[in-house]
C-alpha cells in the first residue's frame, strides 16, 4: 500500500521533467529528472540491518514509494544502492557520512560559540603579510586547525548526505537522535556552522517537506509555458 503523503509524487516528478521548463530549474542538469527505481521492503530491510538502525518514517515510506534517489532538491536527492553486496549512498560527499556512527545521536551542540570565534578572529588576512607565500602556509595551517574542530566525524554522527547544492555545499538527513527526520544545511565550507533547515515558522524541516517544497517550486518552474 502506497503511504498517502508519496502518493503521485513520482508521476509529478516525471511530468516536471518533461515540462517546458524543466531546463530552467536549478540543479536539473545534475538530476536529469530521473528517479531511480524504489527499494523493495527485502532491500530496505537489508540496508537497514547493515547500517544497524532504522530510517526515519518520511524516508524510508520514500524510499519505498517514490524511489532509491534521483530528482530533487538542488542536483538531486543521493540515491542509496547496494555496490559489492552493501549498502551505500553515493555523492559529492556523500562520503562525508561515517555510516558505522549511523547508531549514534546526531549532537545537540557544534563546538562552542567562543571557539569558533576566537578561531574566526584568528582568520588571516592576506593585506598582514608583505610576501604571498607566507600568507598561503598562514592560512593553510588555519585552514588545518578550523576543520580539525569543524569536520570531525564526531559532529556528524547519526547523519547522511543527502544533496549537494555545488560549491562544496551540502544538506544532511538526521537518522539517529533528537533531531530524527530533520535536514541540516552544511555551509562548513564557507566557514559556517552546521544549522536545521527552519520553515516561516521557525520549525525544523523534516524530510518529507523539504522534498514536496521542492517539488512544488520545480513544478511551477517546469511547467510553465516559455
Amino acid at each position: 500500500m502506497t503511504d498517502q503523503r508519496w502518493a503521485g509524487v513520482r508521476q509529478r516528478v516525471e511530468a516536471a521533467g518533461a515540462g517546458p521548463g524543466s531546463g530552467e530549474v536549478f540543479g536539473a542538469w545534475g538530476h536529469k529528472w530521473v528517479v531511480e527505481e524504489p527499494l523493495t521492503r527485502g532491500e530496505l530491510a537489508e540496508l537497514e540491518a547493515q547500517t544497524g538502525v532504522r530510517l526515519p518514517e518520511e524516508y524510508r515510506a520514500f524510499l519505498l514509494h517514490v524511489g532509491a534517489g534521483g530528482a530533487g532538491p538542488a542536483y538531486g536527492l543521493f540515491p542509496v544502492r547496494r555496490v559489492r553486496g552493501r549498502w551505500r549512498w553515493e555523492g559529492d560527499g556523500a562520503d562525508l557520512a561515517d555510516l558505522s556512527r549511523l547508531d549514534q545521536p546526531f549532537p545537540d551542540q557544534g563546538p562552542p560559540r567562543k571557539l569558533l570565534d576566537d578561531l574566526l578572529a584568528q582568520r588571516p588576512e592576506e593585506e598582514d603579510f608583505d610576501e604571498i607565500e607566507d600568507f598561503d602556509d598562514a592560512i593553510e595551517a588555519w585552514d588545518e586547525r578550523w576543520e580539525a574542530v569543524m569536520f570531525t566525524p564526531e559532529r556528524t554522527s547519526g547523519a547522511i548526505v543527502i544533496s549537494h547544492l555545488g560549491c562544496a555545499q551540502r544538506e544532511w538527513l538526521i537518522i539517529s537522535g533528537s533531531h530524527r527526520g530533520t535536514v541540516w544545511s552544511d555551509c562548513r565550507v564557507d566557514d559556517a556552522d552546521l544549522v536545521p533547515l527552519l520553515d516561516d515558522d521557525a520549525v525544523p524541516v523534516r524530510f518529507d517537506r523539504w522534498y514536496t517544497d521542492w517539488l512544488e517550486g520545480a513544478e511551477r518552474t517546469a511547467l510553465s509555458a516559455p
